[in-house]
């Protein structure tokens, strides 16, 4: 059994190209939630890097995540309140240089 750490790209689609420059007060909130939620895991480690996008055709969210496992970064997927309005794409990174 290896004790390896698993490393994700997670890519988080917004409902709409323009939400980062036009959300309403309700979706914002949901937002300031979702980034409390991934505060802790930013300060333990688990999530290497998080912030948003700008590109040209519509601002995303992104990030870096180190797991166990698939299973545990589906979890913190599920668990984050964002899924109220936006959707995640994940895909498992081949290989990861860290300094």
């Amino acid at each position: 059994m290896t004790t390896d750490k698993k490393y994700f790209f997670l890519k988080l689609n917004p409902p709409r190209p323009t939400f980062a420059f036009d959300m309403n007060e309700d979706e914002k909130q949901v937002m300031q939630s979702h980034m409390g939620y991934w505060a802790p895991y930013v300060e333990n480690g688990t999530v290497v890097v998080i912030g948003p996008v700008l590109d040209p055709n519509g601002p995303f969210g992104a990030a870096v995540v180190r797991v166990d496992n698939e299973e545990e970064v589906n979890t913190l997927i599920t668990n984050d309140p964002a899924n109220q309005l936006s959707s995640y794409e994940v895909h498992p990174m081949m290989a990861v240089t860290k300094s």
